[in-house]
């Protein structure tokens, strides 16, 4: 398993219905993208259910519709029901810079209240001000039913409501590899071995080689956050004043929030191939400024830069390798509320009802042309092209 929202949804879930559950981690809980991510609940899939019906048909499209709230309905659950104190808050907000944006914006509210999610309501340049002190936006979308957590925290309380449900977490417990013994998993660490009657990995982006079934179906691509020095009450109203989170909608877009000590989170940007950019302060700040000039002379505290896995479909994958090992991955940037829905998919089929799990199991993921030798220069090539588009709106 993994200490993230998977696995940790995933354990949850099974220990809710009785099931004795270890999960191990080869960092601490939290560690990886579920800790390190810029903490929006933003629903639905990286692909739209328009490309998922475009793709796989409109029984398919149906399919996914119906589920796009529920990761978040999840989460809301968790931190209800074992008192989790994640600073949760309501409302977020698609931002768009051209007419372009604006009408697939409007088409993207049309289609989801087909499927019941009715908390959607278009802003004009002037209604963005509302909620925004910038004038960098044209218009956009605010979903009421969306939000934004502190992740880390949200994941350390479900790793305590865990462990309050009689599951065990061994942390810093890397993965090795795994093999079967009489039919059954053992997975194998660097601290020992454990046999399993069900083996669920959710290592993501951070699953490396150990399985190498499952190294080639994604590709690590980090993307990067940095906090401000704490703004005060007025300063923070003033750039955020109805504290809902904020993304863009460009294909290399930005991301950003308030923590509950004032701080604005400010994310974006994505190196391809995982690996950290030399200067995260200086990649983000001239993007911050670009929104919030007023900004200028604030001092950035923190900046981190984290990996998420990307498919080359944007869907994020879900399956078995044989009877009773399982494995979901490639959440591509939405892994927040996408991350929670897998992990109920999974219970479900652990414990026998296995209709929602086989509709995405027999989805089919094609690797990255170029394969793992040239995934990352063909990504980054076709991120200048989305790029471009989105400057020129297109």
């Amino acid at each position: 398993m993994g200490g993230g929202f998977s696995g940790l949804s995933t354990a949850l879930h099974l220990s809710k219905a009785g099931r004795q559950v270890t999960l191990i981690e080869g960092a601490r809980v939290g560690w990886g993208a579920s800790g390190r991510n810029g903490g929006q609940i933003v629903h639905g899939l990286n692909a739209s259910v328009e490309t998922i019906k475009a793709r796989y048909g409109d029984k398919t499209g149906e399919f996914v519709g119906s589920l796009v709230t529920e990761g978040a309905s999840i989460i809301r659950g968790f931190v209800s029901d074992y008192t989790i104190d994640c600073d949760l808050k309501q409302g977020n907000i698609f931002a768009a810079f051209n007419p372009k944006q604006m009408k697939e914006l409007e088409a993207k509210k049309v289609l989801w209240e087909r499927y019941g999610m009715n908390d959607h309501e278009m802003l004009d340049r002037a209604g963005m001000q509302k909620h925004i002190g910038s004038d960098r936006y044209l218009g956009g979308m605010m979903d009421k039913s969306g939000g934004h957590i502190h992740p880390l925290n949200l994941a350390l309380g479900e790793a305590a409501a865990l462990r309050a449900n009689g599951g065990t977490i061994y942390e810093e417990t890397r993965l090795l590899s795994t093999e079967k013994n009489g039919g059954k998993p053992v997975v194998i660490t660097d601290k020992g071995r454990i046999n399993c009657n069900t083996l669920v990995l959710c290592g993501n982006a951070y699953l490396g080689d150990a399985v190498p079934k499952l190294a080639s179906r994604v590709m690590p691509v980090s993307t990067q956050v940095m906090a401000t020095e704490p703004l005060g009450d007025a300063l923070a109203n003033e750039l955020l004043p109805t504290d809902v989170c904020i993304e863009d909608v460009r294909y290399i877009l930005d991301y950003y929030r308030l923590s509950a000590d004032k701080r604005l989170l400010f994310g974006g940007g994505t190196v391809y191939g995982g690996t950290d950019p030399s200067d995260i302060k200086g990649k983000l700040r001239p993007a911050m400024l670009k929104v919030f000039p007023q900004l200028r002379n604030t001092k950035i505290d923190f900046a981190w830069s984290g990996n998420f896995a990307l498919s080359y479909s944007r869907v994020p994958q879900m399956g078995r390798l044989d009877d009773n090992t399982y494995y979901a991955m490639g959440y591509s940037g939405h892994g927040v509320t996408g991350s929670h829905l897998f992990g109920r998919i999974l219970s479900e089929a652990i414990g026998g009802n296995t209709t929602r799990f086989d509709r995405f199991a027999q989805l089919p993921w094609h690797a990255f042309p170029g394969g793992q030798k040239f995934r990352v220069q063909y990504s980054t090539i076709g991120s200048w092209w989305y790029g471009f588009r989105d400057k020129v709106g297109l």
